[in-house]
């Protein structure tokens, strides 16, 4: 039996890379591993191609004479990048996003989320969206960011002094609020 994978067109989440900062290279090749559409800001384009990434879509507009990889898409840039890039991806019905940045806002992001699932990775953590009624097993220690825009309950958690929220025994936390969306997230 052949170990070969086969993907089918936009199976693997695509990712966008608005801002690669110092993001772990580690991280970043997992994030690669399935051979995701490729989308980056402009201004990261050049820092993404000296890592040895083909990248798909362009978002912005590139200095003149830089020199570009085959068969790039270029999407102007009308918003704040990160939107058009979020445009782009639902206009051609991607599934689902792995997003690069340095800030871990959904602010201008939530009017996406009906039609998309999101993940937002940072240097430090990864964020994600979550309906009421989510529940998923994690060790004890386990260490929670939540960007508290609304009241929500949750079992097996903590808060502590420094707002983070930590998992009080090995087993299943469950989240439970009235918003449509809690933006939950964990250390990498």
């Amino acid at each position: 039996m052949s170990s070969h994978h086969i993907v089918k067109e936009k199976q693997e989440p695509a990712l966008y890379i608005h801002q690669l900062g110092d993001f772990n290279e580690e991280f970043l090749g997992q994030l690669l591993e399935w051979s995701p559409t490729v989308i980056v800001a402009a201004g990261e384009y050049e820092k993404v191609v000296s890592l040895g990434i083909k990248v798909d879509v362009i978002v912005g507009n590139l200095e003149a004479g830089t020199p570009l990889q085959e068969n790039i898409r270029i999407i102007p840039q009308q918003r704040k990048g990160i939107e058009d890039a979020m445009e782009f991806l639902v206009k051609e019905k991607y599934p689902a996003v792995n997003v690069i940045s340095e800030i871990n806002s959904f602010d201008d992001l939530t009017c996406y989320l009906p039609d998309i699932n999101l993940v937002l990775f940072t240097e430090r953590s990864k964020h994600y969206p979550v309906k009421s009624g989510f529940s998923v097993w994690k060790p004890a220690g386990t260490v929670f960011l939540i960007d508290i825009i609304a009241y929500f309950e949750a079992d097996n958690l903590m808060q502590t002094e420094s707002g983070e929220f930590v998992v009080v025994e090995d087993g299943l936390v469950a989240f439970r609020f009235q918003a449509p969306y809690l933006f939950v997230g964990e250390l990498l």
